[in-house]
């Protein structure tokens, strides 16, 4: 995976306050989110939060380390609320699995 590309689009997304960080935030974050992202590690209480989003068309993807991607210590999931930044960051992610 182009690991500095995604930890850049990640940067931007914080810093202009798009993404939604912790299972806690997202269970009750209501309005639109295009991106799910949780870590492989992540518990059964984060992969609860992740059936809620399921049956809502949104994208939800699987990736190693997403704390060191975020420098947020033990961060197992985030929401992304931008639309065209979530597509970057699905690309990213689908190119470096062909």
């Amino acid at each position: 995976m182009q690991i500095d590309k995604l930890k850049g689009y990640l940067n931007i997304c914080k810093k202009a306050n798009y993404i939604i960080i912790g299972g806690e935030n997202l269970k009750y974050y209501d309005k639109k989110l295009f991106l799910i992202l949780y870590d492989k590690s992540a518990k059964k209480n984060t992969l609860k939060i992740l059936d809620n989003f399921k049956d809502k068309n949104i994208n939800i993807i699987e990736i190693e380390n997403l704390d060191n991607l975020l420098n947020i210590e033990s961060c197992k999931i985030v929401g992304i609320k931008n639309k065209s930044l979530s597509e970057i960051i699905i690309n990213i992610i689908k190119n470096n699995e062909n």
